[in-house]
Order: structure tokens, then C-alpha cells, then sequence
């Protein structure tokens, strides 16, 4: 049984990419890296707005979010969601356009 653990993963999952993340079950010190795979192949894949949706609490990894995005290059702004997207518990971003 234990092999049969260790092939399972092995191989990386493909997960379809959708404009939008919910981040509620990852550790804040997870979100940087998850952030950067998960915009890259947004871009590659042309999406230019996506939703991530961080949770209201008390702002920790709605702070962590937007330090990150402030940084990134793919990004050309950033704004809290609608209130019908999820208000203050969510950011779209908007990615820059591909160059070709």
C-alpha cells in the first residue's frame, strides 16, 4: 500500500485553469509561489482578468495577495471585487497583454 502512496504523486496534477482561485485552503506562506505558477499560466493561456478570492478574516492573506501583486510584472492593476464577486474577500487582477 505504502508504494502504491508514493506513486500516486509522483507525477505533477494537471489542474484546468479557470479565472478565478479560492485560496482558503492554503498556508499564507504558500500563496507567493501558488500566485506566481498560477498567474504564469494564466497569461500563457490569455486571460487577461482573474478573480482571487482570499477570504475576509482579519487581512492576512488579503495583505499577502496584494504585496505580491503590487510586484509582479505580469500585472497591470489590481482592485477589490465587486461586492456580487465577493467584496473585500476577493481581488481581480487584470494581467497585461501577450506580446507575441
Amino acid at each position: 500500500m505504502k508504494e502504491e502512496e508514493e506513486n500516486l504523486f509522483e507525477e505533477p496534477v494537471k489542474v484546468p485553469i479557470e479565472p478565478r482561485i479560492d485560496l482558503h485552503t492554503f498556508a499564507p506562506r504558500d500563496i507567493p509561489d501558488l500566485l506566481e505558477s498560477y498567474l504564469s499560466e494564466c497569461h500563457k493561456a490569455g486571460l487577461r482578468e482573474v478573480r482571487i478570492i482570499h477570504g475576509k478574516g482579519i487581512g492576512v492573506q488579503r495583505k499577502i495577495v496584494q504585496a505580491f501583486l503590487q510586484k509582479n510584472p505580469l500585472i497591470e492593476t489590481f482592485f477589490q471585487a465587486p461586492p456580487e464577486a465577493g467584496g473585500w474577500g476577493a481581488t481581480v487582477a487584470v494581467l497585461r497583454k501577450r506580446t507575441p
